[in-house]
């Protein structure tokens, strides 16, 4: 339960104002069709996570000793730091898509996922906690939280929510999670 609860807040919290927000806002003003919006940001997060959990939990289950456990305790921290750095949607034109709502958003949100905030997340997640099934669904229920508002409200959200409050939770949650494996790894609990 822990793995799947802390899953679904960092996610929830790192994909505020991400790329991957932003997509979604894209798509929805575009394609103004919610549901097959929001159906392929499911399966893309679904495929990714899946895999990014599996990633780290192999990763974990090899790479044993304390030195991987500083490892990924201070990659929560960097995790922070990241989440500070606003994203900007630039890859993402204005011309038509000859794919539907669902294929377009599928593919896109698959692919911008890549090398993400959110996707190192649930690699680091998959690594500490050893539990690829809780990982993913707590990262996939994160990334619909936070963007199943965006697509149904788009522009509205982004005007409302002062996303710099909400980068710095995120970043506090990361370091706060980081610091409390280190002080873990180091025997302080």
């Amino acid at each position: 339960m822990e793995a799947l609860l802390t899953s679904t807040a960092v996610v929830a919290l790192a994909e505020m104002g991400d790329k991957t927000q932003l997509l979604a806002i894209v798509l929805a003003t575009r394609f103004k069709r919610p549901w097959p919006i929001i159906a392929g940001i499911f399966a893309a997060t679904v495929a990714n996570h899946f895999c990014a959990a599996l990633v780290g939990a192999q990763a974990a289950d090899w790479l044993q000793g304390d030195w991987f456990r500083y490892l990924i305790a201070l990659s929560f921290i960097a995790m922070g730091a990241w989440t500070l750095i606003p994203d900007k949607l630039d890859d993402v034109g204005d011309k038509p898509s000859r794919f539907g709502a669902f294929l377009t958003t599928t593919i896109a949100f698959f692919l911008v996922e890549m090398g993400d905030k959110t996707q190192i997340a649930t690699i680091a997640l998959g690594a500490r906690f050893h539990d690829v099934v809780p990982v993913t669904l707590g990262t996939t229920l994160g990334m619909m939280l936070a963007n199943v508002p965006a697509v149904f409200l788009g522009n509205e959200l982004i005007k409302r929510v002062p996303l710099n409050a909400v980068r710095i939770v995120a970043a506090l949650l990361f370091l706060g999670i980081g610091l409390w494996l280190l002080l873990e790894t180091a025997g302080a609990f």
